[in-house]
């Protein structure tokens, strides 16, 4: 799966819509090998990127949990750090 696609449950403050739509973007990228689709598979690509973020939209609003939510801001800097360790300038 690709790395780039963060988890969007339990955090603070909550998911946006633009971050699911980013989510599906990313995932529809990987699975179709596309990063921009050709005019001819366009309409597809897009259609794709809408019915997995209206799914995701719905698993999110679902889901329950009884943990605290993440900060949002922390985990961003935990992965900084961790990518600055991994490649140093």
């Amino acid at each position: 799966m690709c790395r780039n696609i963060q988890p969007l449950f339990n955090y603070d403050p909550p998911v946006t819509e633009a971050d699911i739509q980013a989510a599906a973007l990313q995932f529809v990228r990987k699975i179709s090998g596309f990063t921009h689709p050709s005019k001819a598979n366009e309409a597809a690509f897009l259609a794709a990127v809408d019915e997995i973020a209206a799914a995701s939209s719905k698993l999110l609003g679902a889901l329950e949990t009884t943990a605290p939510p993440h900060d949002r801001a922390k985990e961003i800097a935990v992965r900084r750090l961790r990518a600055a360790q991994r490649f140093p300038r």
